[in-house]
């Protein structure tokens, strides 16, 4: 039986181009979920694992959708193989019920986890780049040097409630909490 797999990141986007793509695929089963593939604890993707019979080949739209990382991917297609299963990326053309596919998915996983790594270190080195010429990423302070010493005079000395300060300077009870003298 093909079994396809469907997620989304945030409840925002929509499924269905997925799931058109699975049923189009011959899927006769469909797992779908809205949660980030960062996390590996998705209720949907271990109720499929563990339906899994010999034969069934588990299908998803592109493999990016199944995992993040290439040691998450290797391991969630490792459990599909240990339980006589096979795994198919429609995107990618990967069907690791042959041993072409096999060495096309773990060519295609590889090139995938070395491009994530070069997009952090450029990431990186743009970062240490613009710090060399003095600019900082972030959200901008909420309080000027100044706020901040009043906003800890009226909490340390006055003992003002944190809600009333946090009105005051329009800014959350949790910031005025954090406030530290500098």
């Amino acid at each position: 039986m093909i079994i396809g797999y469907a997620r989304v990141s945030t409840d925002d986007q929509s499924l269905d181009a997925q799931t058109d793509a699975l049923t189009a695929a011959g899927a006769g089963k469909l797992f779908a979920e809205k949660i980030s593939g960062s996390k590996r604890e998705r209720p949907e993707l271990d109720r499929l694992l563990d339906q899994l019979r010999i034969g069934d080949v588990v299908t998803v739209t592109k493999y990016d959708r199944l995992a993040r990382s290439l040691k998450d991917l290797l391991e969630i297609v490792e459990a599909i193989g240990e339980r006589g299963a096979g795994f198919r990326s429609l995107a990618e053309d990967i069907d690791t019920t042959t041993p072409a596919g096999r060495l096309v998915f773990h060519v295609f996983a590889s090139i995938a986890q070395f491009e994530r790594e070069r997009i952090s270190e450029r990431t990186k080195e743009g970062l240490a780049s613009a710090r060399k010429r003095g600019r900082i990423g972030g959200r901008p302070p909420a309080l000027t040097t100044v706020q901040t010493a009043e906003v800890c005079r009226m909490r340390d000395e006055e003992h003002r409630s944190v809600s009333e300060i946090a009105r005051l300077f329009k800014i959350s009870e949790r910031t005025v909490r954090r406030v530290q003298i500098l």
